[in-house]
């Protein structure tokens, strides 16, 4: 059995990799996000749905993980895809939303990988992966954006950081750094987008394409995909990486 923890999975690119991820028998998922409701959908499409746990929780939480990881029956974990996070703008002022947007994406996957990583030690598996979601917004600027950037950029730092730090215990660490994906996150985005300059959604949508070379989103089945590969034994040579699947809006 193959024990692995996806948070944000109630929705989008986590839900869609729970979704996969449960397609292989062998595979124990666990998953985290803080809407209850959310996660019950989850739930009802993945395989074998009787076989996974559901942690409703802010992964910000420190009481909810330590009650979480007292409670679990599980000793140890062979995968951790760490994707939950929050979107949106900024402004400076009585409603900022800097600590929101900081806190949940930045600290909150800190949080995450540091209570989980005496369950990866556990594993007899040769090798453990983390996975993190990043975005092509940790490779350039957006007006507006600044707590976003700068969380998504700041992912990129832990990736880093933490490949070498684990290197040693063969924990591969690698983030993904999605463009435009066709969730729910994405069009909540372009909606702001589209009342900020009174389009239609469906005209903004043709707007954000048409920014991007290969003119289309990405669909959340191949961001789940790709963290498959990343945690399977397929690779053991990519660590420290930030994979960029973006349709060519970042290039190197």
């Amino acid at each position: 059995m193959k024990n692995i923890v996806i948070t944000g999975a109630g929705s989008g690119m986590g839900q869609v990799t729970a979704v996969l991820l449960s397609q292989t028998s062998e595979n124990k998922i666990i998953c985290i996000g803080r809407d209850q409701n959310k996660l019950e959908k989850t739930k009802k499409l993945m395989a074998h749905h009787q076989t996974h746990e559901y942690w409703n929780m802010d992964i910000r939480n420190h009481a909810a993980w330590q009650s979480h990881l007292k409670q679990s029956q599980i000793t140890e974990l062979n995968a951790i895809f760490a994707n939950a996070g929050v979107g949106g703008e900024n402004h400076f002022g009585e409603n900022d939303r800097w600590e929101e947007i900081i806190s949940t994406n930045l600290t909150g996957t800190y949080l995450t990988i540091e209570y989980l990583l005496p369950l990866l030690r556990n594993s007899p598996q040769n090798y453990k992966n983390i996975v993190i979601t990043s975005s092509c917004l940790a490779r350039f600027g957006v007006p507006r954006y600044t707590a976003y950037c700068t969380a998504k950029t700041g992912l990129l730092g832990l990736t880093r950081s933490l490949a070498v730090e684990l290197a040693e215990e063969k924990i591969l660490v690698n983030a993904i750094c999605p463009g435009w994906v066709e969730t729910d996150m994405a069009m909540a985005g372009i909606q702001l987008l589209a009342d900020k300059s009174e389009k239609a959604l469906e005209e903004e949508i043709i707007q954000q394409k048409s920014f991007v070379p290969l003119n289309k989103f990405s669909q959340p089945m191949e961001i789940a995909q790709w963290v498959e590969f990343l945690m399977s034994e397929k690779q053991t040579s990519m660590t420290g990486q930030a994979i960029d699947i973006n349709n060519g809006s970042f290039m190197i």
